[in-house]
């Protein structure tokens, strides 16, 4: 079976196991939804076309930057606003967009989350309400609990600035692959990181929130990772023995991160 088109993230849902699909585009237009899971144990090959294109014009570029932009789009798009990586940059819930007033109050101008995962460590991060468990998975997090509710994006990245020195805001993603993180009760986390937060910022503390814990189709996780791009390998193939965050695991540690591939015209063949 042979399927051809740009690749864009995988998208998931939370079964048992969590349920992979990588959509295919014809440059911006999406084309067919391939289904990963029923991949893993199979010998698969991934094969670089010699094309990308912008995901947000679409117009035929030589790199990306961030996931899958033209320079242009990653200077001017909402899609990589500053506030995006750091949310407490955020105006728009004074009336003042960085970069596209509409998007930012579509996007940002509506309940987010902060909370913490285990991914290869404790983390904190923010995301937008709608983005759970979406963003955990994405992150290969292992568990996850919301710390706090906010009703606009500015406040969630307050509180994990007011955090981020007390636990990580980061992933060691080859620990994540190597399904390597220490045990941690996130519970007690929580109710001590809250004693850091101003009086202000306590009042959106969550309460009463349920952990949740995610499994990832793996059938073998790797002693050793080493990551791979298209731009070196155009042609990528193996045993696909897992998926975890937004990686492909090969037999013998070979990893593929497809969202950095973002914009990248493949053909996934089995």
């Amino acid at each position: 079976m042979k399927h051809t088109g740009n690749i864009r993230k995988m998208r998931s849902l939370i079964d048992n196991v969590v349920e992979y699909s990588l959509p295919l585009y014809n440059v911006l237009e999406e084309s067919e939804v391939v289904e990963m899971n029923p991949l893993v144990g199979q010998h698969i090959q991934i094969s670089f076309e010699g094309e990308i294109h912008c995901v947000v014009t679409g117009k035929k570029i030589r790199k990306t930057f961030g996931d899958g932009m033209s320079y242009d789009a990653f200077m001017n798009s909402p899609q990589a606003s500053p506030s995006i990586i750091r949310p407490e940059l955020s105006r728009i819930h004074e009336g003042v967009a960085l970069r596209d007033y509409d998007w930012e109050m579509a996007h940002h101008m509506q309940p987010h989350v902060a909370y913490l995962s285990l991914t290869s460590d404790v983390k904190i991060g923010v995301t937008r309400e709608t983005q759970i468990p979406t963003r955990w998975i994405d992150q290969g997090a292992v568990q996850a609990l919301v710390l706090a509710e906010t009703p606009y994006r500015q406040l969630a990245g307050l509180i994990e600035v007011a955090l981020k020195s007390h636990v990580s805001d980061k992933t060691n993603w080859r620990n994540m692959l190597k399904n390597d993180y220490p045990h941690a009760d996130l519970y007690e986390i929580k109710d001590e990181l809250s004693n850091y937060l101003s009086a202000e910022l306590q009042q959106y503390v969550a309460q009463d929130e349920e952990l949740v814990e995610i499994e990832y189709p793996v059938l073998d996780y790797p002693d050793k990772v080493k990551s791979v791009k298209l731009d070196k390998n155009p042609i990528i193939e193996g045993k696909l023995v897992g998926i975890k965050g937004q990686y492909l695991i090969f037999e013998g540690g070979i990893v593929m991160n497809l969202r950095s591939h973002s914009g990248y015209k493949i053909s996934l063949e089995y």
